[in-house]
């Protein structure tokens, strides 16, 4: 395992980080331009100017978030990826469904699906599905797992939306680490392993799941359902845990072995400047 190995967003056509600083980030995702909070973003705005145009600013009262919208647009609208298109939208985590600081995620795994001949890729904790559509637009046949059936449906309108409402793609709305015990008692296997799992949820029948506990569980299990053959891989994704990356790199080598991979910080590159925000977690590796 090689640490510390940090992976960078840079902008594309439908995403940007114009700026950042006083705890806050400004950032463009296709033609709508929002201001969120950033704990990571400790010192000064570059452009001040630049915040006049935020179509939507998040704030935090009372423990609760909301946006005030400042300049009219879409309640929702499109964000691509290449030939992955997704529906973005406000939502009451400060999220819009499009995590940028994944882009170089994406390119991995496009790298990976297309070096294989049609793989079987499981996707936990999926979400809006993102990496899903990435997997099956490079020919991949996909098992998209969450406990939210609202998320389900997201990640099934961003298929039909990118066209691959055809795509040989499983969508089940289930308990992660129900599902996977599952799998390993039937016998299956995976080409490609993705997961994003929070620091605590719910799964689709009230099951409780705390990262701390149950985490290196479901990483036992998902051992035995990664294919063996070369060229299979695995990605883990951290974001609101508190863990360092080598936390995390460290508990997938207790339970894979010594694997040939990497493991660092994911960053969003800021626009115009050396400045770049720490978004998140990952480990990585090739089989």
């Amino acid at each position: 395992m090689t640490y510390d190995r940090h992976l960078i967003t840079l902008s594309w056509k439908d995403y940007e980080l114009l700026d950042s600083g006083d705890n806050m980030k400004l950032e463009r995702f296709g033609e709508v331009i929002l201001a969120r909070p950033e704990t990571q973003a400790l010192w000064k705005r570059r452009v001040p100017e630049l915040w006049d145009d935020a179509n939507a600013f998040f704030s935090f009262s009372a423990k609760k978030g909301s946006w005030d919208v400042r300049k009219a647009f879409p309640q929702e609208w499109i964000v691509s990826w290449r030939d992955v298109k997704a529906e973005a939208k406000l939502t009451a985590f400060k999220h819009t469904g499009i995590f940028p600081e994944q882009e170089p995620n994406w390119k991995w795994i496009e790298g990976r699906v297309k070096q294989m001949k049609e793989p079987r890729i499981l996707n936990l904790f999926g979400y809006t599905g993102v990496a899903t559509l990435v997997s099956a637009t490079n020919g991949a046949t996909v098992t998209h797992v969450d406990a939210s059936k609202q998320s389900i449906d997201w990640a099934r309108k961003n298929a039909t939306i990118s066209e691959l409402e055809d795509a040989p793609i499983r969508w089940l709305a289930d308990d992660a680490l129900a599902f996977v015990k599952r799998e390993v008692r039937r016998g299956n296997t995976y080409d490609g392993i993705i997961l994003d799992p929070p620091a605590f949820g719910r799964g689709a029948k009230g099951e409780v799941w705390h990262i701390e506990k149950d985490l290196p569980e479901l990483l036992t299990s998902l051992k035995e359902l990664l294919n063996k053959d070369s060229g299979s891989f695995f990605l883990l994704n951290g974001y609101a845990s508190g863990y360092s990356p080598r936390s995390f790199g460290h508990v997938v080598e207790s339970i894979f072995g010594d694997v040939r991979g990497e493991c660092g910080e994911l960053h969003i590159a800021e626009t115009g400047s050396k400045r770049a925000i720490s978004a998140g977690i990952y480990v990585r590796f090739v089989m």
